[in-house]
């Protein structure tokens, strides 16, 4: 009853929707003890999050659910320096988001379990009012009323996890995800499109797909962890109703990606863990292809080589610290840096990605977990994303020569209730 209940929560709150631009638009990190360590989990085995982190460790986990859920403040703004006359500024409305997670573990016997993580992705999620005054209902793009898109994105991550050895373990999760898409006011990139019909202010979208991760986690000594994961593509259905923006007839995936990472028990209290992560966001057309795909080559929006948002591929570091400072509180930091994955040197993707400025390249993280009387747990953890702007001039006509700057600092503080079973 207990699963039953926060599994119907977690259905429910994640279709409210998710909206994390931290790497790219993948969250910094999953589950709030690896947000509290800035995201490094992939050689830790604390809670029921390895489905987004590495399915080996469910081995390890023990019985348990965890419950939590993220207030996360992304500000946004976007300028132009002069190509409506004037220089011209709008800050995006949609500032804080509600994430929720769930995760469920069950040992079967000691040496197999069975578990699932739910969680989300997201990032895109902007609203930029018109300018008013003099330029009336235009928005900063040259597009009618707000401007903004709306992306939530859930991964249900069944898993299962064996010790090949007793200190050794092999994990699977196939991913199972769901996405919904809109975006309003973006009517100027009609000209540009194969299906102009299909650009802009069509309601919201769906889609599902499906892809798999797969993990190692091993304890090589009795202080050292190692561990190792990889996430294929999530290859989704199109989104129909928005085939003129998206390259290939409004194909969106979530991009491949994998993680390795490192944990030492430096001494009875104190444990250290350093992660990377490689984001291949390349390998998503509508994500990955350059603007100037439509400028130079001449392919319009929408078709299978069209523009994407110009995204780079993305190398992550991630570094955690965990105290405990007494049997009932661990204290946790972290510290992580990744590349930002929108060039200012590539034409137009400055402009385009006013849509979606994910452009924050480090983050600072604390946390705490505190031991109930019962066993169970609440843990916190907090973020701040750094502020970080990219500025590069437009492409020429019909949009102009002037320079756009996007930029965006963040927030994020969240809480996760755990039972011990």
């Amino acid at each position: 009853m207990k699963f039953t209940r926060v599994f119907a929560f977690m259905a429910l709150a994640g279709l409210a929707g998710s909206a994390y631009a931290t790497n790219g638009y993948f969250s910094h990190g999953y589950g709030m003890k690896a947000k509290g360590m800035a995201g490094a989990a992939t050689a830790t085995h604390d809670d029921a999050f390895f489905g987004a982190n590495n399915p080996a460790a469910a081995a390890f986990v023990g019985n348990r659910i965890d419950l939590g859920a993220d207030l996360f403040s992304p500000i946004r703004e976007a300028s132009n320096a002069g190509d409506f006359g004037a220089p011209v500024s709008s800050e995006s409305d949609s500032n804080y988001h509600l994430i929720p997670e769930f995760g469920y573990n069950r040992m079967i016997n000691p040496n197999l379990a069975l578990g699932v993580t739910v969680y989300g992705n997201g990032g895109m999620n902007t609203d930029y009012p018109a300018l008013g005054g003099a330029f009336g209902t235009m928005n900063i793009l040259g597009g009618q009323g707000a401007l903004g898109v709306d992306l939530m994105q859930l991964v249900i991550a069944p898993t299962a996890a064996y010790k090949i050895a007793p200190n050794h373990s092999l994990g699977i999760s196939p991913l199972i995800g769901y996405q919904r898409f809109a975006a309003t006011g973006a009517q100027p990139f009609a000209n540009f499109s194969a299906s102009p019909t299909k650009v802009s202010n069509n309601g919201h979208d769906d889609a599902f797909g499906f892809g798999v991760r797969v993990g190692y986690l091993g304890k090589i000594t009795p202080t050292v962890t190692i561990g190792a994961a990889y996430a294929s593509k999530i290859d989704f259905d199109e989104f129909d109703d928005y085939a003129g923006l998206f390259a290939e007839q409004g194909d969106f995936d979530l991009p491949e990606n994998y993680n390795l990472g490192v944990a030492w028990q430096a001494t009875p209290v104190l444990k250290l863990a350093l992660d990377y992560q490689r984001i291949n966001y390349s390998g998503v057309a509508s994500v990955g292809n350059p603007v100037t795909n439509l400028l130079v080559l001449n392919q319009p929006m929408g078709s299978a080589n069209g523009p994407g948002f110009g995204y780079s591929d993305v190398d992550v570091w991630k570094l955690g610290v965990e105290y405990k400072y007494s049997p009932k509180l661990t204290l946790r930091a972290g510290y992580s840096h990744n590349d930002n994955p929108i060039s200012a040197n590539d034409m137009g993707e400055v402009m385009l990605n006013i849509l979606a400025p994910a452009v924050i390249e480090d983050h600072v993280t604390l946390g705490f977990t505190y031991t109930l009387a019962s066993g169970d747990e609440v843990t916190m953890a907090y973020m701040h994303g750094f502020e970080n702007d990219v500025s590069a001039a437009r492409p020429g006509a019909p949009f102009g020569t002037n320079v756009d700057t996007i930029q965006m600092y963040q927030n994020s503080l969240g809480i996760q209730y755990s039972w011990k079973m």
